[in-house]
C-alpha cells in the first residue's frame, strides 16, 4: 500500500492528537468505510439518522453524494473544509467551524444529489451530521476523480485531494 494518505480508508486512534483520541475512545467512533474519517451513528429510525464524525489529517471524506439530505453540526477541533459539487455544475468550498468573522458557519445544509467531500483545516475536526429520510447505503454514491475532474475542471485539485484511486476503494 502506498504511502500517500488518500490510498487510505482512514486512521485508527493510534498517532491522533491527543484531544482527538479522547473523543474516539468516549464516542466508540470506528472507521466509516469507502468514505474515509471515523464515526458512530448515534441515531436511526424510520424518519432520521445522526452519527459523530471524526476526520484527522491526513485522512478525508471522500467526496460522495447522498439521495438525502445531510445536515452537518460542527462540535470540536478545527474547522472542517467541505467541497460541494452541484449537479448544474457549480463548485463550492464552505468552512464548518465556530468563527463566524472567519466565514464559518456551526452548521451546513448539504442537498440531496450534491457531491460532497471534506478535510479537517488543522490536525482533526469533530462533527455531526444528521440526514432526513435516514442514511442508507443504496443512497451513497461515491465520486469517480476522472468524471468529476471534467465535470468540473476549476476545482481538478481539490477533486484529486478528496477522492482515492479507483483501486483503493
Amino acid at each position: 500500500m502506498s504511502g500517500d494518505p488518500r490510498t487510505q480508508a482512514g486512521p485508527d486512534a493510534t498517532g491522533l492528537p491527543p484531544e482527538a483520541a479522547r473523543w474516539v475512545e468516549r464516542l466508540a467512533l470506528e472507521p466509516l468505510e469507502h468514505e474515509g474519517g471515523l464515526y458512530r451513528r448515534m441515531h436511526l429510525d424510520e424518519h432520521s439518522s445522526a452519527i459523530y464524525y471524526l476526520l484527522a489529517d491526513p485522512d478525508f471524506s471522500a467526496l460522495h453524494a447522498l439521495a438525502s439530505v445531510e445536515v452537518y453540526h460542527w462540535y470540536a477541533g478545527d474547522p472542517l473544509r467541505l467541497l460541494l459539487l452541484h449537479p448544474d455544475g457549480r463548485a463550492e468550498e464552505r468552512l464548518l467551524g465556530p468563527d463566524a468573522d472567519a466565514g464559518q458557519l456551526p452548521q451546513l445544509v448539504v442537498p440531496p444529489g450534491v457531491m460532497q467531500g471534506s478535510s479537517s483545516l488543522g490536525s482533526w475536526s469533530l462533527v455531526g451530521t444528521t440526514m432526513s429520510p435516514p442514511f442508507a447505503w443504496n443512497g451513497f454514491e461515491l465520486g469517480d476523480r476522472t468524471v468529476l475532474c471534467e465535470r468540473y475542471p476549476d476545482a481538478a485539485e481539490r477533486i484529486a485531494e478528496l477522492t482515492r484511486p479507483a483501486d483503493q476503494v
